[in-house]
């Protein structure tokens, strides 16, 4: 696999999980800091981006490895991931 190709694909996991770890560790406006005026009582008073940053690398590189292990290793292919075809043996 290319570097360039290596890129893309973590850039996708990294993405897809921003969005899987932004939920995690918020506390709403019930917590005891104050809110700024005009912001909703369930959005978060401080939203820590370096952190949710920092989990978010930690989690993509741990699904990349996977990924890329299973990539070298031929552990699931596509013919596995074919659902909808009738089995066939070879």
């Amino acid at each position: 696999m290319r570097f360039t190709s290596i890129l893309a694909i973590y850039s996708l996991f990294w993405s897809l999980s921003f969005f899987f770890v932004l939920p995690f560790r918020l506390r709403t406006g019930a917590a005891p800091e104050a809110a700024i005026a005009g912001q909703a009582d369930s959005a978060p008073p401080r939203f820590a981006f370096g952190r949710t940053c920092l989990w978010t690398t930690i989690v993509s590189a741990v699904l990349f490895g996977l990924y890329y292990v299973n990539y070298v290793q031929g552990w699931i292919g596509t013919d596995d991931l074919d659902f909808f075809t009738r089995y066939r043996p070879h």
